[in-house]
């Protein structure tokens, strides 16, 4: 007979294991579970990872093994098209596309502003007697033959000055003596055959033609004497500290004052700076004026990093628009709105296209020349031939190509035409990049990224119709220096980094406004040792007084201006 109060225990037992078992199950497949999650955002951030390492060896073997740069084969219409290129305008005709070349330069388009020296030719005086009646010929006139041009190089001579010493006949018979002597002009450099005209050669030659001192060493040699390298850098270094500087801190006066500012920085290397090793990477830093028709002001900055401060210390007291790449260091600018390019945020849509299919790729250039057509959007249809990247690339070129047609309209025409035809092509931008949701480690996905961080500065353009699209203004004249660092490589010492900062500003600022670099440079030289402690005589000496642009707008000349008969600096009144 079964025992009921037994059953019932075996029975309750039996239902306990088969519950505990159920736990242990269930909490094994929470387990997995859990670690299927984990496993599955493992999987994805690897194949993110995959994704991103893909594309840098793909990158890599581009650089190392094709273009490095965003131009492409035959087309004019790229940023950094070859010089060959440019030269052809694109003319359509009917159903097909070819290329004209522009019409010829004249030869006084060439060099209508070199001086003429006429030579004729005469005729030996055994010719002059007629051959068959022996009466003496009579010219009539001459007849032009052809024209050619003469260089005489650069010619390097001692002066020496003294000074004439007079004195009074009639005092002298009473036994005394009045004497008078002329006032030689101040000495350059004290104690150094140093003159206007040769820092001024070494300066150009340095800065504005990227010539290292080694080679102008050998230059001068060839020349006839012998000036040390370091004769020359102690030279650039004395004058930019004593002599240019003054400049250029009223350049920067100039620029605090005006409501548009570009900025941007490059790296650059010192061997020899106090509490620094040789292999750090320092920084020279470029500050120039916008389209704002004013004199045009160029600055560069030398400083030991990258740090914002850097940029918050040279541009304290300046309120107004900054136009910039998204580097975040500008974000410690106060009272200021960014102005972020949008050729950043084109260059990396168009580092995302596989190299394979960037051949066909056109890059807009707002300054270019050459002739271009109407950059359709993607529709529907075609859109889905292409790669978002590719979509991308179009959106902006859009953007260059309006820009390209509204860039000869007065800003604030410029301004209103923008707003109508530029807006909706943002807020169309803006919604396609929504819907995009690109791996975080992509090249696609860092120029989505870009873009929506910098979503407000990248339009902030649209403010003042006196900003630019793009940063490319103060791109170019970071290449100047970039170029000139490419020749000599480093600074030696932080006194030749920061005369070197001191030197290109003076000769781009200088070219920003048209003058001669060799012209300016020597006359800054020529009167600055007398008027470095004068600002009514500094002013007068700024790229863009009268007396400059009379005396540095043409040729080069040395002779008719020297410092023994320098001609008079019309001085203007004091500035407060």
């Amino acid at each position: 007979m079964v025992d009921p109060k037994g059953q019932n225990i075996l029975f309750r037992n039996q239902l306990a294991q088969k519950e505990q078992l159920m736990q242990m199950q269930n909490e094994r497949l929470a387990e997995q579970t859990e670690t299927i999650k984990d496993l599955r955002a493992t999987v994805d951030r690897m194949t993110e990872e995959i994704a991103g390492l893909r594309e840098t060896v793909n990158e890599f073997q581009r650089m190392l093994f094709g273009k490095s740069s965003e131009k492409t084969k035959n087309n004019a219409e790229t940023e950094d098209a070859a010089p060959e290129d440019m030269e052809k305008v694109p003319t359509t005709v009917k159903s097909h596309t070819r290329t004209t070349r522009k019409a010829k330069a004249t030869r006084e388009d060439q060099y209508g502003n070199l001086p003429v020296h006429k030579e004729a030719i005469p005729l030996p005086e055994e010719e002059k007697q007629c051959p068959y009646c022996n009466s003496q010929m009579e010219p009539i006139g001459e007849t032009f033959v052809r024209e050619e041009l003469r260089i005489t190089p650069a010619k390097v001579e001692r002066i020496h000055y003294y000074q004439e010493k007079w004195i009074c006949p009639d005092c002298r018979q009473d036994g005394d003596g009045t004497f008078a002597e002329s006032k030689a002009p101040a000495a350059l450099i004290p104690h150094s055959p140093a003159s206007p005209s040769i820092v001024a050669y070494a300066a150009m030659e340095k800065i504005s033609l990227a010539m290292p001192y080694y080679r102008q060493e050998y230059l001068m040699n060839q020349l006839g004497f012998t000036l040390p390298r370091e004769t020359m850098a102690n030279w650039i270094i004395y004058a930019a500290e004593n002599y240019f500087y003054p400049v250029y801190e009223r350049m920067r006066e100039e620029l605090l004052t005006r409501d548009l500012v570009h900025a941007d920085e490059t790296p650059c290397r010192v061997l020899r700076e106090k509490g620094r090793a040789a292999e750090q990477i320092s920084y020279m830093w470029l500050y120039t004026t916008g389209n704002d028709g004013l004199a045009a002001v160029v600055l560069y900055d030398y400083q030991p990093s990258r740090k914002g401060a850097c940029a918050q210390d040279f541009l304290e007291g300046f309120h107004g628009l900054v136009q910039c790449d998204g580097y975040q260091g500008y974000n410690k600018l106060e009272d200021v709105i960014l102005v972020c390019c949008l050729a950043h945020a084109r260059r990396k849509f168009f580092e995302a296209v596989p190299a394979g299919r960037r051949k066909k790729l056109k890059l807009l250039d707002i300054n270019s020349d050459a002739a271009i057509e109407d950059t359709a959007l993607p529709d529907g249809e075609e859109a889905g031939q292409l790669l978002p990247a590719e979509i991308g690339l179009m959106y902006c070129n859009k953007l260059f190509y309006l820009e390209r047609t509204l860039k000869d309209l007065k800003p604030e025409e410029r301004k209103q035409q923008r707003l109508e035809l530029e807006q909706p092509v943002w807020e169309q931008f803006w919604n396609w990049l929504d819907t995009l949701h690109p791996s975080g480690g992509s090249k696609l996905g860092k120029a989505v990224a870009y873009a929506q961080n910098h979503h407000d500065t990248l339009m902030n353009y649209l403010l003042d119709g006196r900003c630019e699209i793009s940063n490319n203004r103060a791109e170019r004249k970071v290449k100047s220096y970039a170029i000139g660092r490419k020749a000599f490589l480093f600074h030696t010492s932080e006194a030749g980094a920061g005369a070197s900062a001191v030197m290109y500003s003076i000769v781009e600022t200088a070219k920003a406004n048209n003058l001669n670099i060799f012209q300016y440079l020597y006359t800054v030289l020529l009167y600055m040792p007398d008027y470095m402690n004068s600002s009514a005589g500094i002013e007068q000496l700024m790229p863009w007084s009268d007396f400059i642009k009379e005396q540095c707008s043409g040729l080069i000349d040395v002779e008719s201006n020297v410092p023994e008969k320098r001609i008079p600096l019309p001085l203007a009144e004091q500035r407060d």
